[in-house]
């Protein structure tokens, strides 16, 4: 990587902290050129408009996701407990220190969902890939015989989804110091429903532990 690589790369980190305070629309070249303390022109040079540089950051906040989140629970164990991961490191990269403002694709879900164009065509398809990976392994989940097998995979990552915006909305704008242990409440309620009846009584000792107390 090269030293116009590096700044780049630097700028983005900057521009995606600052995105997820204000915004998409609200982060200016005028507001990062003053942070990274480059000229407007600069940012020009490396981005083209605000557009490009909006589709950067949500590039770079994409990757960055896919590496804290799904990869990492990929790698769990098949069936529930690579949904539990995927839950739980979904409600982590949410309240991220490198993301003050919380996930930057919630963010955009809400600023764009009447803005038609790249910006929120990108912000679509990242959030049906992430729908999509829930639902794939909410699938497994059901070919483990850990989840019944009428389960709606499809209704599943829609609820998990749910759950998700309720927390954002509980732990950024309502600052309900509850949110992430109701989170957790409602996710394990979702996860109890979706258990096929013969993997009840044979939880591994982590997920009965998870469990626990939740199911009287």
């Amino acid at each position: 990587m090269g030293k116009g690589d590096d700044t780049r790369e630097a700028i983005l980190e900057q521009a995606t902290g600052l995105a997820s305070q204000v915004g998409l629309h609200g982060l200016t070249i005028g507001s990062l050129a003053a942070q990274s303390r480059l000229s407007k022109s600069g940012l020009f040079a490396h981005f083209r408009s605000k557009e490009g540089l909006q589709l950067e950051i949500l590039r770079m906040a994409g990757a960055r996701m896919v590496d804290t989140v799904v990869k990492p629970a990929l790698a769990t164990p098949r069936g529930e407990p690579r949904v539990r991961a995927l839950f739980e490191r979904w409600l982590a990269w949410e309240q991220s220190p490198s993301l003050p403002g919380g996930c930057p694709f919630m963010a955009a879900s809400f600023e764009l969902d009447d803005r038609p164009g790249p910006v929120r065509d990108f912000v679509v398809q990242n959030l049906r890939d992430w729908m999509d990976t829930l639902a794939g392994a909410a699938r497994i989940a059901v070919q483990e015989g850990h989840f019944r097998v009428d389960l709606d995979c499809e209704q599943f990552a829609h609820d998990c989804q749910g759950i998700g915006l309720a927390f954002v909305h509980a732990s950024r704008l309502m600052r309900d110091p509850k949110a992430r242990a109701r989170a957790a409440s409602a996710f394990d309620a979702l996860v109890r429903a979706a258990r096929a009846p013969s993997f009840m009584g044979a939880l591994p000792p982590a997920l009965t532990a998870a469990a626990g107390g939740r199911r009287r």
